[in-house]
């Protein structure tokens, strides 16, 4: 009896759910001018009023000026025969046009024979009344066609339409929205990989294997790790270590040091390596609870044993992945990214945006192309809290058997609540089973059979946040406080988690 899920369907395995541990030995293997001056402009005589031309809106006697070509402008095939556009007050963006110059429209929603107000070239005022004349005939004209601008606006739904967040920055089009985003996510990798990678180093782990004809040869087999603390503490996979006998830790700086393996992790695929250094590059640790499905995620590591310090990146793809590897090991609460990881990245980081460790490689799916699998670093924190205080590396311990509630399960079983864990389990026919063991804290606390446990200390118990992944961001000794639902009634248990038993 343990602190693991129960399948309600029976003890049989899902045969389509086959992964690939890189495992030591097998998996994991070694290895231009002066600018143009503008044209100068044609004076309007005072006492004519120029007329706008229909076409751009410009003097008729007036002629733009339109370049033939960009010098070479971002993602445009270059010309031979380039220049120096005339200077432009605006902000560099992505331009590109064929030789024959654009048309400009009018304005912005206006028809083409409304002549916008601001074209109008008022005379200065004169004396008498024919200067008061022309001034209000002036006037009069600007009004009219402010008035059929804002009739023409209106019949578009133009002016309902909020104003610009900026006005003063220039209209951007389609390909102008999309290319910071690439450019965002391009710079948060770069900068994550010069943060992060002189904290990943590679393990060459060193043992001996039976030859069959009763001699002993050395293995060898490569992974990766990250260090977490500046005095030499390293976390890894379990299956990057078993078994080794010598471990030369080796940094991106070309230093190479001796290693020993401080301890295991008895929940988890989790192992910490100690060197005997200090003032070691070292790299921020996350949250993962936080993590979004589709978020930016990077990974770090040797893959192939040969390439280290290769950097990769993709998105979260899944959380709360549950697998089994191919040494019929279960593994829970899983972080899935489709960020490539190989032999060799096991025990390397997964890393989000800003460089945090949000996870630990640690598998890829079998026969799959982008499956990839990372313990999250919420349940390796207390491991690596005990390692940096000197204590041994344990687990907490509640003594139930449990199943994660599901809609179908709930359904089916006509349970009151759609999420949570249900203590006990049911057998192979569906008949329900004992989940409780004399001498637990789980038993010693009062929890009972049937009893639906819905949060840890105030931490909800659901499908993304399921009992064995909270349990583990405990440590043994905790006294948290179990609220389960019993009868149609809520009922709160004061419970001190135990020692997880080795092989448990």
């Amino acid at each position: 009896m343990h602190d693991e899920p129960r399948d309600p369907a029976g003890p049989s395995a899902d045969p389509g759910d086959l992964t690939q541990r890189h495992v030591v030995g097998s998996g994991d293997t070694m290895p231009g001018g002066d600018p143009v001056a503008p044209a100068t402009p044609i004076p309007a005589t005072p006492a004519t009023p120029v007329a706008p031309d229909a076409a751009d809106g410009l003097p008729a006697s007036g002629v733009p000026t339109w370049p033939s070509r960009a010098t070479v402008e971002p993602y445009e095939t270059p010309v031979a025969a380039t220049y120096t556009p005339s200077p432009e007050p605006r902000a560099e963006w992505a331009r590109s046009w064929d030789e024959t110059p654009p048309v400009t429209p009018e304005r912005w929603y206006e028809p083409a024979s409304t002549p916008p107000a601001t074209a109008a070239v008022v005379p200065p005022a004169r004396r008498g009344p024919r200067g008061g004349s022309l001034l209000a005939a002036s006037l009069l004209s600007a009004v009219l066609a402010s008035a059929g601008t804002v009739l023409a606006l209106a019949a578009v739904g133009a002016v309902d339409r909020p104003a610009p967040a900026a006005a003063s920055q220039p209209l951007a089009t389609n390909a102008g929205a999309v290319q910071p985003v690439a450019i965002d996510e391009s710079s948060a990798t770069i900068a994550v990989a010069a943060k992060v990678s002189p904290a990943v180093v590679r393990i060459t782990v060193t043992g001996a294997t039976n030859d069959g004809n009763n001699g002993v040869i050395p293995s060898t087999g490569v992974g990766s790790g990250v260090i977490f603390n500046s005095n030499g503490w390293i976390l890894t996979n379990h299956h990057v270590v078993v078994g080794g006998e010598k471990f030369d830790v080796e940094l991106k700086d070309g230093r190479v040091l001796s290693g020993k393996v401080y301890g295991i992790d008895t929940l988890t695929d989790l192992a910490i390596v100690k060197v005997d250094a200090t003032d070691l590059p070292t790299a921020a640790i996350g949250e993962s609870d936080a993590l979004k499905v589709g978020q930016l995620v990077v990974a770090i590591g040797s893959p192939l044993g040969t390439y280290s310090n290769s950097v990769t990146s993709g998105i979260v793809s899944a959380k709360g992945r549950s697998i089994t590897t191919d040494n019929n090991e279960s593994l829970t609460n899983l972080i899935q990214t489709d960020a490539a990881i190989n032999p060799g990245n096991s025990g390397g980081p997964l890393l989000d945006a800003g460089g945090n460790v949000i996870g630990i490689n640690t598998a890829i799916a079998s026969n799959s192309n982008g499956i990839g699998f990372a313990i999250p670093i919420d349940i390796a924190r207390p491991i690596m809290a005990q390692a940096i205080a000197g204590q041994p590396l344990s687990r907490p311990y509640l003594g139930i058997s449990f199943v994660s509630i599901t809609r179908q399960i709930a359904e089916t079983r006509k349970l009151p609540v759609m999420v949570g864990a249900l203590v006990g389990g049911f057998d192979a026919n569906g008949n329900p089973v004992s989940g409780i063991k004399a001498g637990t804290p789980a038993a010693d606390a009062g929890i009972k059979d049937g009893d639906i446990i819905v949060s840890i200390d105030g931490k909800v118990i659901d499908e993304e946040h399921p009992l064995d992944a909270t349990l583990a961001r405990f440590s043994p000794g905790d006294t948290v406080t179990v609220d389960v639902l019993r009868d149609g009634a809520h009922v709160s248990l004061k419970v001190k988690l135990g020692t997880r038993p080795p092989g448990l």
